[in-house]
């Protein structure tokens, strides 16, 4: 540390920056800290871009290994053991003052590095490791694979120096199910950039994406798979289309493929709109084509980032009722029952049919993302939990 300044080292095993929540976090949190004066490195996979203001090394190319999409994957082992390589070497030139670990692979990593060169290890806790796993029917619950993962993800927790979940109801897993300290636990929500996040002109973006006029617009925007919700979703739009209610659907992210098919065979091509995957530095200019925002996520235990990039925008949000998205959004949300499609798509047409409550919405989710969850204030408490971990 020199003149209060650290020298953080981030471990991502993931193919950074992909344009996705995890990923989002990481570069937000990276530019958080540089703004505050740290010098901040991020290791990472050989696959992604990188984002020109924070530097980044990579693992050697394996060029077999393509997957830009989340979730787990057998070929992980190996890629994590180059990444162990590439940040052992990096510590020794860079010499960090702190190991700032992602996700349960990166702290496991970390754990190694730390008793390696005596550097102390903050891990950025996104979610639980054997939950994700199961969301993406990676293993079974109670198989003996799941039971691997869960001893692992049992030593991570309790090797690290301070852990940073992105959700209140995290930091209370860990305390209540896993024993973790109260001290060593420390809740850090995602945030939003306001200045970058903000609202552009609605039918302009409308035009520029060729979408119908004169009929409101819900827009998506995430990794689409099944706990994302994206299943519920489609679901949704058969009620909505059946229902006769003009709306149209905008639905961003990848992999999109089976849903695009989907939406064909099931009838209604004419009423979703499937971008593929949007460059992240595009994705406030497209989020504000819509008139409500939707997040039918049904994972339990991860944060929920897409919505704070909506409220910045200005966008009447609906999600499930769950504590984190309740944590978010407080009173400025619109809730349906949890992974019911049918309430969902109600709420919807309630929202859509209201033009006045939307606009209440708009402004008073606009003022709570500038107020309550800007990168501003998040970058205060990120610097203290970094020295935290240091001390």
């Amino acid at each position: 540390m020199k003149n209060g300044k650290l020298r953080i080292l981030m471990l991502a095993p993931t193919p950074y920056f992909s344009d996705r929540g995890c990923h989002v976090r990481i570069y937000e949190e990276a530019r958080a800290l540089i703004r505050r004066g740290h010098d901040v490195r991020i290791v990472t996979y050989h696959l992604g871009r990188d984002m020109t203001d924070i530097p980044t090394r990579r693992i050697p190319a394996v060029p077999w290994y393509r997957k830009l999409a989340a979730g787990p994957s057998w070929h992980k082992p190996y890629l994590d053991l180059l990444l162990f390589c590439t940040a052992a070497a990096e510590v020794r030139r860079f010499r960090p003052d702190l190991l700032y670990a992602h996700l349960h692979e990166g702290a496991f990593l970390g754990i190694f590095l730390k008793m390696l060169f005596r550097i102390p290890l903050l891990f950025d806790c996104q979610g639980s490791l054997t939950t994700e796993i199961v969301d993406h029917n990676f293993v079974r619950p109670g198989s003996l694979p799941y039971r691997l993962f869960r001893m692992i993800e049992g030593f991570v927790n309790s090797r690290a120096d301070l852990i940073l979940t992105s959700s209140g109801p995290a930091a209370k897993d860990l305390r209540e199910q896993w024993a973790v300290p109260e001290e060593r636990v420390r809740a850090l929500m995602d945030g939003v950039d306001t200045e970058e996040f903000r609202t552009f002109e609605r039918e302009v973006v409308k035009r520029e994406l060729d979408l119908p006029a004169g009929i409101p617009v819900a827009v998506f925007l995430g990794v689409l798979n099944r706990y994302q919700g994206i299943d519920i979703l489609l679901e949704v739009i058969k009620i909505i289309r059946d229902r006769g209610l003009p709306l149209h659907f905008l639905i961003m992210g990848f992999p999109h493929d089976q849903y695009q098919e989907r939406a064909v065979a099931e009838g209604l091509a004419d009423r979703v709109t499937f971008t593929g995957r949007i460059d992240y530095r595009d994705a406030a200019r497209l989020l504000s084509a819509g008139d409500v925002a939707l997040s039918p996520k049904v994972s339990l235990s991860e944060a929920n980032g897409k919505l704070f990039n909506y409220m910045a925008c200005g966008i009447p949000v609906l999600a499930f009722d769950t504590p984190i998205n309740r944590e978010i959004l407080g009173d400025a949300g619109v809730y349906a029952r949890f992974a019911d499609a049918a309430d969902f798509a109600a709420r919807l047409e309630e929202l859509v049919l209201q033009e006045g409550r939307r606009r209440e919405l708009a402004e008073k989710v606009r003022q709570k993302a500038v107020t309550e969850h800007s990168w501003e204030a998040r970058g205060r408490e990120l610097e203290d939990a970094c020295r935290q971990a240091v001390l």
